[in-house]
């Protein structure tokens, strides 16, 4: 089980660090290929659209063709849509590659643990998603350390071809090392599609968790392609500051991994819920006060912490929509993340274009203390399974 983690952390780690990696060096990339930054920031939605459409159709492939085939089949993809990202001679063709990337990015974390989900018990899965978790977390944090100090100093391009050697790398060890032992195959079909979506969605929490974790994506990680321009206007210079920033709130996932058991049973999955909210809520209110930038970047950890804190407990519901179905329950709960994702820069575009960016930080943290406490009373009363207090 450990050498399964580990190699499916691995997996969840190239597609985590190609996810982050962009938003630190979206001005450096906009000034180099000639656009504006709201123009750059689609760049990140170019990923993560695509990445949430495409699980509608990875879900039940890895339920068909297995999740481990899926994940290496996955990995080869990415690896080549994030070489494609360091050639692409503009605009364009940065884009299509990215949308490539991400598309297939998608069948790598989603499919992990569903893998999860069906190995370990329902009383410990928490605790292993939370050890996965932590290997996505880490990619996360070095996806947006690396390319904010790397951009500055070799070129964004660079960034793009160090992700696609790492994951390349990482797509050899999951071919040798990921066995299929134990996993259930199914027919490939669009009526078993269907079938396997409709025994989610038959769940009455399904609707609840998806709800949640689409407004999480919006509105705590739509934020982070104006991280770069908020910082100037607490003294930070360019994208080395940003890079820090956003790797902060990776941290404050690593500091949750540290002390998830402690949390689970002190404050249980749904009081883990409400105090995750409010943490990341008020610190991103505070980050519209004026305080000089590495302040903020503790916000960010703070904020990531509380973030962790929610997501961790949503994952762990999403798991058990479905005993027969994980993979297309786990592709619909990423397909609402990453949908709320996409949508973020859009949405926050035109928000920071008419009100600024202290109304945008400011609607945020509100709308996501209210997310936290609201999304408890919406799914507690509906859920078939509760995880004890303690996990062990």
């Amino acid at each position: 089980m450990r050498l399964l983690i580990l190699i499916l952390g691995l997996a969840g780690f190239a597609s985590a660090f190609s996810l982050r990696a962009t938003d630190p060096m979206l001005t450096v990339i906009a000034a180099d290929l000639g656009v504006g930054v709201a123009e750059a920031a689609l760049l990140s939605s170019a990923y993560t659209l695509p990445y949430a459409a495409m699980q509608l159709i990875l879900g039940p492939v890895g339920d068909a063709i297995g999740k481990t085939r899926l994940i290496r089949l996955s990995l080869v993809i990415l690896t080549i849509g994030v070489a494609l990202s360091s050639i692409g001679p503009g605009y364009t063709g940065v884009m299509a590659a990215r949308v490539l990337a991400g598309a297939f990015a998608g069948g790598i974390i989603p499919a992990s643990m569903a893998l999860i989900g069906d190995r370990v018990d329902y009383t410990e899965r928490q605790f292993a998603i939370s050890r996965f978790l932590l290997a996505v977390i880490l990619g996360q944090m070095s996806g947006s350390a690396v390319a904010g100090a790397l951009a500055e100093v070799a070129g964004w391009r660079a960034v793009f071809g160090l992700a696609a050697g790492t994951t390349g790398i990482i797509a050899l060890i999951a071919m040798v090392g990921l066995h299929r032992e134990r996993e259930a195959r199914h027919p490939l079909s669009l009526a078993d599609a269907r079938r396997r979506y409709a025994s989610v969605l038959a769940n009455p929490t399904s609707v609840w968790v998806f709800a949640t974790v689409a407004a999480e994506g919006l509105l705590i990680f739509g934020v982070f392609p104006f991280v770069a321009p908020m910082l100037a206007k607490h003294g930070a210079t360019g994208a080395f500051e940003a890079g820090v920033t956003i790797a902060a709130f990776a941290i404050g996932g690593v500091f949750y991994s540290m002390v998830v058991r402690r949390l689970l049973g002190r404050l249980g999955q749904w009081g883990m819920m409400r105090v995750g909210g409010l943490l990341g809520g008020v610190a991103y209110l505070a980050m519209a006060a004026p305080v000089p930038w590495p302040v903020v970047s503790v916000l960010f950890l703070v904020a990531g912490f509380g973030f962790y804190m929610l997501h961790n407990t949503m994952q762990t519901q999403a798991t058990e929509l479905s005993a027969t179905a994980r993979g297309s329950a786990l592709a619909l709960f990423a397909s609402a993340f990453f949908l709320g994702q996409g949508m973020g820069p859009v949405l926050y575009g035109a928000v920071a274009a008419q009100a600024g960016l202290n109304v945008l930080f400011l609607g945020a943290g509100v709308l996501i203390a209210v997310l936290g406490i609201g999304a408890v009373g919406l799914i507690r009363g509906r859920t078939r399974s509760d995880i004890p207090k303690s996990c062990g």
